[in-house]
């Protein structure tokens, strides 16, 4: 068995500290994709709440029958944060999306 890096130790941490109720699947997921090579740039913290966000929002919403109803991008991602929130809650999650940030 191979030994985890530290990067992979600072995202299981983060990623129990942030999700304490999630389920198995959905860590593992979410684990994965904080692990690629796209967010090694980013703090192991942040990394896990971004892929957390869109991993909710896209596994667990419904943001994809808005797209396909023609919101674009950004109302679908809006009209989807209390859903998103609903399941970060179901989670304990220790942190949830504020519909007044711009950036959610």
């Amino acid at each position: 068995m191979a030994r985890a890096t530290g990067r992979q130790k600072a995202i299981a941490k983060a990623l129990t500290l942030l999700l304490p109720g999630a389920p198995y699947a959905d860590m593992e997921a979410i684990r994965a994709e904080a692990s690629e090579r796209r967010m090694a740039d980013l703090p192991p913290s942040i990394a896990v709440w971004l892929t957390t966000v869109a991993h909710v929002r896209h596994q667990h919403t419904d943001y994809h029958q808005l797209l396909d109803e023609g919101y674009d991008r950004d109302a679908a991602r809006f009209f989807v944060i209390d859903q998103t929130n609903e399941v970060l809650t179901t989670w304990r999650a220790t942190r949830l999306l504020d519909p007044d940030d711009s950036d959610a």
